[in-house]
C-alpha cells in the first residue's frame, strides 16, 4: 500500500465533487482503516477573531487573526484542527512529519494571536475522510494528484492561489489541464 501521510491531494478537473472543486487537501493519516485530510483552500466566512469570539475567548483583536477559518472538510464540521509549524506543549497535539504538527485542543485556540502561538498556523473545522481503499481508488480514476507537502503551500501562500500553486510545483500548467480523462 502507498501513504500518503504527509502528501498534499490536488484535486482534478475531473473530479465530479462540487465540494472538492479545485481542492488542496493536507493527508494528516493514511492506514490499513483509511485516510483523514485537511482542505487548506477552502476559507469560510469567518476570521480567527470571529470563531475565538464564538466560543467565547476572551482574546484582544491581533492583525494575525484577521485570518480567515478554513473548512477542512465535510465531517464533523463543528470540530477545530489546527496546522502548525512544531511546538510542544499542547493538550492534544501530534507530530504529523518534522515540519508540521495538528493539536485539536481549545488550549492552542487561546494562544493564537499571542507570543505562545506556533510561528506558522492555520485552522479548520471539519476533515476529509475516506473509508479503507477509497482514495487509492479516487487516486487511480485520476481525480486527484498528489504532491509532498510543502510547507510554503501549507502557511505562506494566499489561499486562494494554494491549488495553483500545488499544480505548479508538478510542473504543470493549470491552463492545459482538463476535465476530460482519456485512454491510450
Amino acid at each position: 500500500m502507498t501513504n500518503f501521510e504527509n502528501q498534499l491531494l490536488i484535486a482534478m478537473p475531473s473530479l465530479n465533487d462540487s465540494y472538492f472543486d479545485r481542492s488542496v487537501i493536507y493527508v494528516c493519516e493514511h492506514n490499513n482503516e483509511g485516510a483523514m485530510g485537511l482542505i487548506i483552500n477552502l476559507p469560510i466566512d469567518m476570521t480567527l477573531n470571529e470563531l475565538l469570539a464564538h466560543i467565547e475567548a476572551d482574546v484582544e483583536e491581533n492583525p494575525v487573526m484577521s485570518q480567515k477559518v478554513l473548512t477542512g472538510g465535510p465531517v464533523s464540521t463543528q470540530r477545530g484542527f489546527v496546522l502548525h509549524s512544531p511546538q510542544k506543549g499542547w493538550q492534544s497535539s501530534l507530530a504529523l512529519s518534522s515540519d508540521v504538527m495538528i493539536t485539536t485542543s481549545k488550549d492552542i485556540l487561546m494562544a493564537l494571536g499571542t507570543e505562545s502561538a506556533p510561528e506558522q498556523f492555520l485552522v479548520t473545522l471539519g476533515y476529509a475522510g475516506w473509508s479503507p481503499g477509497q482514495l487509492e481508488e479516487e487516486i487511480k480514476e485520476n481525480s486527484w494528484l498528489t504532491i509532498d507537502a510543502d510547507n510554503d503551500i501549507l502557511f505562506n501562500t494566499p489561499i486562494e492561489q494554494r491549488w495553483k500553486k500545488a499544480t505548479e510545483k508538478l510542473g504543470i500548467d493549470i491552463a492545459h489541464l482538463s476535465n476530460d480523462v482519456g485512454h491510450a
